[in-house]
């Protein structure tokens, strides 16, 4: 399958990302690329696979921590970073009336 350079600037508006038409053309032949690569894989034999469900072992036993409500201890120096502050909360702009 191959991206054309109209299909790149379709997703680009759909995504809402401005692309410049420099980049365009590198952005459909690595997007081909990436679907060539891709299409390869579907081509790989796999009938002697067995079919994996989980990546864990099913006699393993997953590592369990005790669930404890911490506040992480950063609460100052996070909010040291803020423009605005009051009574320990960030302080932003009111954008919606």
């Amino acid at each position: 399958m191959s991206i054309d350079k109209n299909l790149v600037r379709k997703i680009a508006k759909l995504s809402r990302i401005s692309v410049s038409e420099d980049d365009v053309k590198d952005l459909s032949e690595e997007l081909s690329k990436i679907l060539e690569w891709i299409e390869q894989l579907s081509q790989v034999n796999t009938n002697e696979v067995e079919p994996i469900f989980s990546s864990f072992e099913e006699d393993a036993e997953l590592k369990k921590r005790k669930d404890e409500i911490v506040d992480g201890g950063y609460r100052e120096n996070i909010i040291a970073n803020a423009p605005k502050t009051k009574e320990g909360f960030f302080l932003v702009p009111k954008i919606i009336d």
